[in-house]
């Protein structure tokens, strides 16, 4: 082998070596100081009053974790105690018309997760009787739940011993084992991560100081998530397609709208971009056009 080729082939495997050293490493230094980081500030700073965090009532523990999906934790408590006394169960969520659950959500934003989450509990009454399923392969069924969702619910609700990954956790395994990566990492290399640190027999309380701990990172200016395969920098919502499916439907909750109200709600140079709101969500049936007006679904 002549010596150009041999170089290029120890340069190689030492820059394999490198991209595989965080998981190496984790055995003999890495995990046990990251576990101890995680769970000391858990200790002492952990948001252990969130009323979520109070149950394990996996209809309690879904509206929770669909009401968090991209809205932080201060504005989601008001909103979720007050949709629980409105729907206390699944049953009474799964018999209440989609209108009652989308004014109930109004201010949240991303209304499809109102309607996912109403057919998710009348899927869970009519095919479960009521009783959801513990294996996540049956909660990744149910509408509008994926690998996060089914495998969070899983945990919290009945303290199965599973990994996933939200931002947060993201942020946490990020800054501790790829901050300094030229790469972005991705989630596939996080989970190898996360399962190796994992401590066994504490999934539920594990996750929620890792989401504790990775939020605390990002509060104290680590912004770490671009690094990552998976990220996608959400859009402003002003002028924003999510704004102008917000306030057709924020008009709704109201009263039945005609099409030349809906059409004017943002001004005239935003027309198009309403009129293509209706479409979609007549489309999504999250409105219903009846004669010369626009309602919400009954």
């Amino acid at each position: 082998m002549s010596s150009t080729n041999s170089n290029s082939t120890t340069l190689s495997l030492a820059r394999s070596a490198r991209a595989a050293r965080p998981i190496q490493l984790l055995a003999k230094n890495k995990a046990a100081s990251f576990r101890s980081a995680v769970w000391s500030h858990y200790r002492k700073n952990g948001r252990h009053d969130l009323p979520w965090r109070e149950t394990k009532d996996p209809y309690k523990i879904l509206v929770s974790e669909v009401m968090l999906q991209q809205t932080q934790v201060r504005r989601v408590r008001p909103f979720y105690l007050n949709f629980l006394e409105s729907f206390p169960n699944v049953t009474a969520l799964a018999e209440a018309p989609l209108s009652e659950v989308l004014r109930k959500w109004q201010g949240l934003g991303y209304n499809r997760r109102a309607k996912m989450l109403h057919q998710a509990a009348k899927t869970v009454v009519s095919k479960y009787g009521g009783i959801f399923p513990r294996e996540v392969e049956k909660l990744e069924t149910l509408p509008g739940i994926g690998p996060y969702t089914a495998r969070a619910l899983a945990t919290f609700a009945f303290t199965a011993e599973e990994v996933f990954i939200e931002t947060n956790i993201r942020t946490a395994i990020l800054q501790h084992f790829f901050a300094r990566s030229v790469r972005k990492i991705s989630d596939k290399q996080i989970l190898e991560v996360l399962e190796k640190v994992a401590p066994k027999g504490k999934a539920r309380e594990w996750n929620y100081a890792l989401m504790d701990y990775g939020a605390h990172l990002k509060e104290s200016g680590i912004k770490l998530n671009a690094k990552s395969t998976h990220y996608a920098k959400q859009s402003k919502f002003a002028g924003s397609n999510r704004e102008a499916r917000g306030a057709v439907l924020k008009e709704l909750t109201k009263s039945p709208q005609t099409t030349a109200r809906l059409l004017g709600l943002l001004g005239d140079d935003r027309t198009s971009q309403l009129q293509a709101a209706l479409t979609a969500l007549l489309s999504e049936e999250l409105i219903q056009k009846r004669g010369r007006v626009f309602t919400l679904p009954r």
